[in-house]
């Protein structure tokens, strides 16, 4: 009797504690802590370690991983996530390549992916996908709104010789188009290159009255310092990718009167007192530098914040219909996800819909020039 008694005691503390681990919040991240996009997964990776463990009054955990800014890497951290460790949602990565790799996993096993590089896939994969980074549409139209104020009636392109160059080259061209403004050469580069002398001298050749550099991280220094160094003297444009302390350190005196368009996180002390960033900016700054020194604050680190504040406002909604660590919650925080409306967050405010996942408008961007080797904001 009393084995019976034992067993029934002990079955119900297995049950007890199968629902507690059931209703824990899992978030799995692949970032790119090494390789060509480490300048980039780095903060991002810092600043899950600043985030709080609970949720709703739900635990949290969250699994990183290290990628490598491989996309075959990125697929294998994805699978593991989901099939091992059975994560309500993952995020990630730092790169487009990488995001392109996890979007496939997040589809397939019917997982929400917050992505914090600006990832476009096929729609009905799409439908599990959500960005924190600015739409490259977004971005290219404030370079664009420049262009043709300051005259520019031919541009130049080189950029990476992937998903995130072919897509900022999409996202451009009607754009350039209907300001009746040329596209000219168009070179490419990968992301581990050495040189682009060959494809920089091409670019001068073509006399460009403008020049695009799309790339990311230290890997964006390479053709600003080779246009640089070749004399060119157009304008130099930059996309939110390159916006971080790496890109600065190698272009050096090169990056002085670069433009980029970036989110308000990274002026935020010079934007208005009226922008819905500005103040969660700031604070936010504040926090990543007190843990990891003054200046070593990025754009990206804000991407991953705000991945996890639409993790965040999302969370409640989807508890409401099913429990942590079931095909069921992962369903409804889908839905969460894309029902988020007038989310402030350091980027700007995010408004998913249907159609749109990414969520972002014009309160999302401002437009900077590189000024004595600091982030200045573009007065309009």
């Amino acid at each position: 009797m009393r084995m019976t008694k034992l067993a029934a005691v002990l079955s119900t503390l297995a049950l007890f504690s199968s629902q507690t681990a059931l209703a824990d919040i899992t978030v799995g991240v692949s970032l790119s802590s090494t390789g060509p996009g480490a300048s980039l997964g780095i903060p991002e990776k810092n600043v899950f370690a600043m985030l709080p463990t609970k949720i709703a009054g739900e635990n949290v955990k969250y699994i990183v991983l290290d990628d490598a800014t491989d996309p075959s890497a990125a697929s294998k951290n994805a699978r593991k996530l989901v099939s091992e460790d059975k994560v309500d949602v993952l995020v990630g990565s730092a790169t487009t390549p990488a995001s392109v790799a996890i979007a496939e996993v997040a589809f397939e096993s019917k997982t929400p992916q917050v992505a914090i590089s600006p990832v476009n896939v096929a729609p009905e994969k799409s439908a599990w996908v959500f960005r924190t980074p600015q739409n490259n549409t977004l971005m290219a139209g404030a370079l664009v709104e420049h262009m043709k104020a300051s005259g520019v009636k031919s541009l130049g392109f080189i950029g990476f010789s992937d998903v995130y160059g072919e897509d900022w080259l999409n996202a451009i061209t009607p754009l350039l188009a209907s300001a009746g403004i040329k596209l000219g050469a168009v070179e490419r580069y990968a992301r581990n290159d050495t040189s682009v002398s060959g494809q920089v001298l091409k670019l001068v050749s073509s006399r460009p009255d403008a020049i695009l550099v799309v790339g990311s991280g230290s890997p964006a220094a390479l053709p600003q310092t080779g246009l640089v160094e070749r004399g060119f003297k157009g304008q130099i444009y930059q996309t939110h990718a390159a916006v971080n302390q790496a890109f600065l350190s190698v272009a050096g005196k090169a990056a002085e009167g670069v433009i980029m368009p970036v989110g308000p996180v990274v002026v935020a002390k010079q934007i208005a007192d009226s922008h819905p960033s500005k103040k969660l900016g700031i604070d936010f700054v504040h926090k990543y530098e007190e843990k990891y020194g003054a200046g070593s604050f990025v754009s990206f680190a804000g991407h991953a914040y705000d991945a996890y504040l639409l993790i965040e406002a999302a969370v409640p909604v989807a508890l409401k219909k099913a429990k942590a660590g079931t095909p069921e919650f992962r369903k409804a925080l889908r839905d969460a996800l894309e029902s988020n409306k007038e989310v402030v967050a350091t980027h700007g405010v995010y408004n998913m819909t249907p159609t749109d996942h990414f969520g972002l408008d014009q309160r999302g961007r401002v437009l900077i020039r590189v000024e004595g080797g600091a982030y200045k904001l573009l007065a309009k």
